[in-house]
C-alpha cells in the first residue's frame, strides 16, 4: 500500500501551478499506463479543483486517459454546459454516463454480521458492493478517483471508496447505505472519518477490489480568507491512509465549531449548482448541529425547481415529504414503496429539523404550496433576498434590513457548522 503523495493543512495554499507539478510526481511514481479510466465528481462539486485534476491528467496521458465517469450516484447527467465548464481541457468524446439502475455490477457482500456489529445492530443484513460495470470489467490498468474530502451527512467525511461504491454504485448498494447513515444518525457522523458506513465501505474495498488499479486523488478545499477558495491539501495513495491524512486536514479547514448556538442562518444555494432540495438540503445537513432550540433557517433557492435529481424519488418526495425520524421509520415499515426505495427514505430523515428548529424554504421556481406540502415554511425569494442582502459576500455574521443579526453561509456544501458541546 502506497502513499504517492502528501501535503496540506489549514494554512497551506496549493496554486494551479502546484497542483500540476504534484500530479507529474503521482503519475511519474505510477508509471506507464496505457488504458486509464478517471472518476471525478459531478457539477456538484465544481470548487472540488477535480475538473482541473482531470484536465491534468488529460494534458498528461493524452489518448492514454481513454475514458472519464462522473460518479453521477443518483444524480443526473451532466449537460454540455456543465462538462464545458467543469472540463474544458476533456474532449467530451471520452465522457460516459453512470445509470445507478442499469449498468452495475455486485463485487460481494458485506456480512451481516459485520454490518451488524459496526451499526450496533441498526443494519444487520449483508450490504452489496457494487460499481459501474466498466470500473469492473473495463481492462483498465489505471483508474483513478479524484474528489475532495469534505464533511458529509451520509458517511461522515464525504470521498475516498465512497467514490467507488456510492459515486458508481448502484440501487441496493445507494439505497441502503444512504439509509444505514440516516438510521444511525447524522449528528453522530458528521465530521468523523470512521464512521459505521465508511468500516462498511473500507471492508468491501479491502476483500473484494484487490485486483483494481485503484488510486485515490483527494483535495481539502477551503476559504481562503478574502472571499474566495483556496487548495489547502492534496494527498494521493491506494488505501486509507491518504484519505484520513486528507480528513485531518479537512477538519482543520472546513469544520467550524461555535460556542453558542445560532438563532437565525441564512444559506445561499449557487444556482449554477442547486437546482433541487435533494442536493440543496445540505443547507440543513451542514448546519443542523450549530442550530438552537426554535432557531430558524432560511434557505435562499434562486434556481431549486425540484425536490429529487431522480423521477422516482421526487415522487417520493412530494408524497412523504419531510418529516421526523420517528415518522419516516414508521412510513418505510408501512409502505412498500419506500422500503424499495430506501436512499428516499433517507433522504427524508436528513431534511427534516426532527421538529426542533423552523426551515424557511425560499425557492426560485417552486410554489408555495409545493414546498408547505412537504413540510417547509415558504419564503418569497426576492423579498427574502432585499431583507438579507448578502448574497455575493463572504460567509459570516451580517445584519438584516431589520436590524436582526444572522449568519450567513455562501456556500454549505463547503462546511460543517457546529454548536460545541452539541458535537462533543
Amino acid at each position: 500500500m502506497t502513499t504517492y503523495y502528501a501535503k496540506g493543512s489549514a494554512t497551506t495554499r496549493l496554486s494551479d501551478e502546484d497542483l500540476r507539478a504534484a500530479m507529474k510526481k503521482i503519475f511519474e511514481q505510477l508509471g506507464e499506463r496505457k488504458h486509464v479510466l478517471a472518476l471525478p465528481p459531478d457539477f456538484t462539486r465544481f470548487y472540488s479543483k477535480a475538473g482541473f485534476l482531470t484536465d491534468v491528467t488529460e494534458a498528461y496521458y493524452g489518448e492514454r486517459l481513454t475514458d472519464v465517469m462522473p460518479a453521477l450516484g443518483t444524480h443526473k447527467a451532466m449537460p454540455d454546459s456543465q462538462l464545458e465548464g467543469m472540463f474544458p481541457g476533456t474532449p467530451k468524446s471520452k465522457f460516459r454516463v453512470h445509470d445507478w439502475r442499469n449498468d452495475v455490477v455486485s463485487v460481494g457482500e458485506v456480512p451481516g454480521a459485520y454490518c451488524a456489529e459496526v451499526t450496533d445492530g441498526i443494519w444487520d443484513k449483508p450490504w452489496p458492493a457494487q460499481m459501474n460495470k466498466m470500473v469492473r470489467d473495463g481492462g483498465h490498468d489505471l483508474i483513478l478517483s479524484i474528489g475532495q474530502v469534505v464533511p458529509h451527512e451520509v458517511i461522515g467525511m464525504a470521498n475516498y471508496n465512497k467514490n467507488l461504491f456510492v459515486g458508481t454504485g448502484g440501487v441496493r448498494g445507494i439505497n441502503e447505505s444512504h439509509f444505514i447513515g440516516a438510521a444511525y444518525g447524522m449528528e453522530r457522523m458528521m465530521g468523523r472519518a470512521n464512521t459505521p458506513l465508511r468500516k462498511i465501505l473500507n471492508y468491501a474495498q479491502d476483500h473484494f477490489c484487490q485486483d483494481l488499479p485503484m488510486v485515490y486523488v483527494l483535495t481539502v478545499v477551503g476559504p481562503d480568507g478574502e472571499g474566495g477558495l483556496a487548495v489547502r491539501g492534496l494527498f494521493a495513495g491506494d488505501d486509507v491512509d491518504c484519505f484520513e491524512q486528507a480528513c485531518k486536514v479537512a477538519l482543520e479547514t472546513n469544520f467550524t465549531l461555535i460556542e453558542e448556538p445560532f438563532k437565525k442562518v441564512v444559506v445561499y444555494l449557487d444556482p449554477n449548482e442547486f437546482h433541487s432540495t435533494w442536493l440543496g438540503n445540505k443547507a440543513i445537513y451542514r448546519t443542523r448541529m450549530a442550530l438552537a432550540d426554535d432557531a430558524e433557517l432560511v434557505v435562499l433557492a434562486p434556481e431549486v425547481k425540484m425536490f429529487g435529481e431522480d423521477e422516482e424519488i421526487d415522487r417520493l418526495i412530494r408524497k412523504y415529504g419531510y418529516r421526523t425520524t420517528p415518522e419516516v421509520m414508521r412510513m418505510v415499515d408501512e409502505n412498500e414503496e419506500l422500503r424499495g426505495n430506501l436512499s428516499a427514505a433517507a433522504h427524508l430523515i436528513h431534511g427534516s429539523s426532527e421538529g426542533r428548529f423552523k426551515v424557511t424554504y425560499c425557492p426560485g421556481h417552486l410554489s408555495k404550496d409545493e414546498i408547505e406540502s412537504v413540510g417547509f415554511d415558504y419564503g418569497d425569494l426576492n423579498e427574502m433576498t432585499a431583507r438579507y442582502n448578502a448574497v455575493g459576500s463572504s460567509t459570516g455574521w451580517k445584519v438584516d434590513s431589520t436590524g436582526e443579526p444572522y449568519y450567513y453561509i455562501d456556500n454549505p456544501a463547503l462546511g460543517l457548522w457546529a454548536y460545541r458541546a452539541r458535537f462533543e
